[in-house]
């Protein structure tokens, strides 16, 4: 069983690629947390989370759906986090999940997808995008061979850098980046609700035509990928950068 949480599309096309290939199900957390569904999954194979990742560990917005959500059978776990860099220790944390949810952690391991969070950091072209898509595909479908074969994911070895990123910058970052008040439309807005639909936490609502954030956001990017006439900004920042969005 193949679940995915995505905002603009990265981590939705690797779990596609994943579950094609070992011939499993897929599953967008995206919807069961957007619905607010207290869920309960039976699975016979492995469970698989394929997740973006947020200051180099798995979203706090999955890891609370994972942890009040009910998984009977198969209890083996493996994750599959896409960053555009690095993961610092986010295997520890998940580690860590699985012991205090009674999952068995088998491994996490990245894949390199285009960088999407414009809101900080600078994103590659929409060529530069289609080549790093290409370019993940061999490791992907390596570790869906070891996720069909039973075998844990081989474990790398974390920098201390990679430490303080997972920890001490991760616990920080999210109070003081993770604002939704940066975000500003304009009047090439066309008022055609893609923003709200796409919001996982059903954080907009179109007032006046016009997309309003009211504070609950996950920083996911799927607003700002996903607006047809790029009518949303995240201040100053996400000016003249490529909106990477796949998840159509």
């Amino acid at each position: 069983m193949v679940f995915y949480f995505s905002g603009t599309g990265n981590s939705k096309y690797v779990a596609e690629q994943i579950a094609n290939y070992i011939n499993d199900k897929i599953i967008p957390i995206n919807d069961l947390i957007k619905n607010n569904k207290e869920s309960m999954f039976k699975s016979e194979a492995s469970l698989i989370f394929v997740v973006p990742t947020y200051a180099w560990r798995i979203p706090k917005i999955v890891e609370q759906w994972i942890r009040k959500t009910k998984f009977e059978g198969n209890n083996d776990v493996y994750f599959i986090l896409t960053c555009g860099g690095s993961v610092g220790n986010a295997g520890f944390y998940a580690k860590k999940l699985c012991k205090e949810t009674g999952l068995n952690f088998r491994g996490l391991a990245p894949i390199i997808m285009p960088e999407n969070y414009l809101a900080m950091f600078p994103t590659p072209d929409k060529y530069q995008c289609q080549t790093i898509i290409e370019k993940s595909k061999p490791y992907t479908e390596i570790l869906a061979k070891l996720i069909q074969k039973g075998e844990g994911f081989p474990e790398s070895k974390v920098s201390l850098i990679g430490r303080l990123q997972s920890s001490i910058i991760n616990m920080i970052f999210y109070p003081i980046f993770v604002k939704d008040k940066g975000f500003t439309v304009s009047n090439d807005c066309i008022s055609c609700n893609k923003c709200a639909l796409n919001c996982p936490l059903n954080n907009i609502e179109l007032i006046s035509g016009k997309p309003v954030w009211k504070g609950n956001c996950t920083h996911c990017m799927a607003c700002i990928a996903c607006c047809p006439t790029e009518a949303i900004e995240y201040k100053s920042t996400s000016k003249g950068r490529h909106r990477h969005y796949i998840m159509e």
